[in-house]
């Protein structure tokens, strides 16, 4: 299996479009996303992918994450220091981020709301100007409806949708060198609607087929391949 491959699904179209708007809108006009969506879509992975591309500042937040543990990642990022006082590491990150704009990207938000230290994101953002994606699980935008200045900030709100079977072929067209037949593909759309379960699939496929020197899996032999049967070799 590749490994070193990223497939471009329509999510991820969609959230590198959304990226490039964000950060071309006119300066008056607040610039947070929110970006949700169910577990195994893809969105830290995508998330992840686009930071490493491009100059930003990616935090994720974790649980019991508190206001000052909060600006001391964000100004880690920077290469910043980071002081007990939390007022003095914002005073820092706002210097740092006014001289030099960026992107900041915070996953896992829903910790943050918990927390409520997600308030400290919208005081970054009045105070700085910078873009700001906050990606959060498919219910964020209802968590975060008891933030009404934040909520009001939200230019757009993204959603990782689930995969199309286009999606799906392609995942698996791009993470496997064996041959898949077109009735092979829709049969595997059946099989699995989630990146990590498409992933194992992908695995298992290209184990058995080694196992039984297939070169080409149509849909009969991927069906015999994932009931379990140890060899196919009367297929």
């Amino acid at each position: 299996m590749k490994t070193n491959v990223f497939v471009k699904t329509k999510n991820v179209k969609g959230f590198v479009a959304l990226m490039s708007e964000l950060e071309n809108l006119p300066l008056k006009i607040p610039k947070i996303a929110l970006v949700t969506g169910d577990f195994g879509l893809g969105k830290s992975e995508t998330i992840k992918w686009w930071s490493f591309k491009n100059d930003c500042i990616y935090v994720r937040a974790n649980q019991g994450m508190s206001s000052r543990w909060l600006l001391s990642e964000i100004a880690d990022e920077l290469g910043e220091e980071y002081y007990w006082n939390s007022q003095a590491t914002f005073n820092s990150i706002e210097n740092h981020l006014l001289q030099e704009p960026k992107t900041i990207i915070i996953d896992e938000i829903d910790y943050l709301i918990e927390k409520n230290t997600v308030e400290t994101l919208r005081d970054i953002h009045d105070r700085t100007g910078c873009p700001m994606v906050l990606v959060g699980m498919a219910n964020a935008d209802r968590k975060l409806a008891k933030y009404p200045h934040l909520v009001d900030r939200i230019y757009k709100t993204f959603k990782f949708e689930k995969y199309t079977t286009e999606d799906i072929k392609l995942i698996l067209q791009d993470l496997t060198d064996i041959e898949i037949t077109e009735d092979g593909l829709n049969y595997l759309t059946t099989r699995a609607d989630q990146f990590r379960q498409i992933v194992k699939l992908i695995n298992k496929i290209e184990k058995k087929a080694l196992i039984n020197q297939i070169e080409v899996l149509d849909e009969i032999i991927l069906k015999e391949l994932l009931n379990e049967r140890q060899s196919i070799a009367t297929v």
